[in-house]
């Protein structure tokens, strides 16, 4: 059952329970923008429904970014007459090259959406993508609303690499660059470029109530401390890599403030990225993650790699 709260005046988080998702709910007077659709046809019915509850404007949807619980129910909001959905050009580009591959992530909850099976199942690709002259560089997007504006955000890679935020009032829905209640998930990160990308968005002073992907929101405080324990753990694996005690990694992992497993990925993903990049610093692989080997396991659909 989905659970809602107001968090300002026509601005809502929309609870439900598969994968702890949030979806952001933004009233305009002309427009209704809905901030992630869910992992299939039975989630978003579900947000849809308690969606069309509050309000009958016309809606428009944001992806945050490429992971299988943001997109999967593009399909049913399209059908049910969404007019735009938006994204970071990379999201949309991993979406339509690797959103079949994520289906089996749906098996249990979404069955018919892992097996493509039925009515809301299709994979509907972003058909907006937020302004950009350079793809790494930081954007603003107004999204007229009708007497309100929605901003969508780019500050860089962080959980992936094409992680968009929603800013309206007091107000910051964060997708999954910020997390409540679960460690990081560094499967597809960039965890340094993601400690930038969160003091950044502390620096934001207009917004108070931070919305995370998952989780309940938080302030920015919060926020704050989130960076600051990546960037601790960071800094604790790349110390340990220099030290030359072959164990050093291996016992400082239990030394940080993630669980063991959740330091494993965040090691694996360090030294992946670090194998992948090069010593020029105009080469251009860091920016073309695509087509560098840089996309993670969970976009890819490679859950065990």
């Amino acid at each position: 059952m989905a659970r809602t709260i107001e968090l300002a005046d026509g601005v809502y988080r929309i609870a439900t329970d598969n994968y702890r998702l949030n979806t952001g709910l933004i009233l305009g007077l002309e427009k209704a923008l809905v901030i992630d659709t869910g992992a299939g046809p039975r989630q978003a019915t579900e947000i849809y429904d308690e969606v069309r509850r509050i309000t009958r404007l016309p809606l428009i949807v944001v992806n945050t970014h490429a992971h299988f619980e943001r997109f999967m129910g593009n399909d049913v909001f399209h059908a049910m007459g969404a007019e735009e959905i938006w994204a970071h050009p990379r999201t949309a580009r991993a979406i339509e090259k690797y959103g079949e591959a994520q289906r089996l992530y749906v098996e249990t909850l979404e069955p018919e959406m892992a097996h493509h099976s039925g009515p809301g199942t299709d994979i509907v690709v972003p058909d907006r993508l937020i302004a950009s002259d350079h793809i790494e560089g930081v954007t603003f997007t107004p999204i007229d609303l009708g007497s309100r504006t929605a901003t969508l955000m780019y500050f860089g890679a962080a959980h992936t690499d094409g992680d968009v935020l929603v800013g309206v009032e007091d107000v910051l829905f964060t997708g999954s660059v910020v997390e409540e209640g679960v460690d990081p998930a560094f499967s597809d990160a960039y965890p340094e470029r993601w400690v930038e990308t969160l003091r950044a968005v502390t620096e934001l002073q207009r917004y108070r109530i931070y919305v995370p992907g998952n989780g309940e929101p938080v302030d920015r405080d919060y926020v704050v401390r989130m960076a600051d324990t990546i960037e601790q753990a960071v800094h604790s694996i790349r110390s340990s890599a220099l030290d030359a005690n072959a164990e050093a990694t291996t016992a400082a992992m239990f030394k940080l403030s993630f669980s063991p497993g959740a330091t494993r990925i965040l090691l694996d993903r360090l030294t992946k990225l670090d194998a992948l990049s090069t010593d020029d610093p105009d080469d251009d692989q860091e920016i073309n993650p695509v087509t560098s080997g840089f996309t993670g396991p969970i976009t890819l659909g490679q859950p065990g790699s």
